[in-house]
């Protein structure tokens, strides 16, 4: 997970992501944002997210974040 916050620290580091626990409700990231850590995460993680893990839900914190990308490795 380590790799994974370092990332969005340095993609975005106006955003508490070790605070942060609702990033989309709160509107620390919108969908253009969603779409950018897809790609960030299917790139360091050589995985796909697929259409049913791209949810509002999946993206609310690190962990969560995390989550998605474990169940798709």
């Amino acid at each position: 997970m380590e790799k994974l916050m370092n990332a969005l620290k340095e993609a975005y580091p106006h955003i508490d992501f070790e605070n942060e626990k609702a990033l989309v409700d709160n509107g620390a990231i919108d969908s253009l944002a969603m779409v950018n850590i897809i790609a960030m995460v299917e790139e360091l993680f050589d995985i796909v997210v697929t259409m049913e893990y791209i949810q509002p839900a999946n993206f609310q914190s690190v962990e969560t974040i995390w989550e998605m990308v474990e169940e798709l490795a």
